[in-house]
């Protein structure tokens, strides 16, 4: 008896302790894969949100009549106005957002 609570005094706080280190790992790896798939959706929330409002603008432009240019600003205007968030998260240059809005101009056209 004397020999088994030596055992148990000796290699319960190790085993614990090993316990403990593979669920933080477990706990570690988990936490990184479920903020990685996360970060993810959220980014594609906003990128299809930006999408939409791009093209939104662009249809409210041509049914105002404008055309070119014209119709790219009001739509960089309209999408800077109704998608902020979208907006601030992706944080796309200014090049990016005119190109964006020259394609779908062209989309709705063609």
């Amino acid at each position: 008896m004397d020999v088994l609570t030596t055992l148990y005094t000796t290699i319960l706080p190790t085993l614990l302790q090993l316990i403990g280190a593979l669920l933080g790992v477990l706990l570690i790896r988990a936490s990184t894969y479920a903020s990685a798939r996360w970060g993810i959706e959220i980014e594609a929330r906003h990128r299809e949100a930006l999408h939409s409002a791009m093209m939104s603008g662009i249809r409210a432009a041509l049914t105002k009549g404008l055309t070119g240019q014209a119709a790219v600003d009001a739509a960089i205007v309209y999408a800077n106005d109704s998608v902020p968030e979208a907006l601030n998260a992706l944080d796309p240059s200014a090049e990016t957002i005119t190109a964006l809005a020259e394609a779908k101009l062209r989309e709705a056209a063609g």
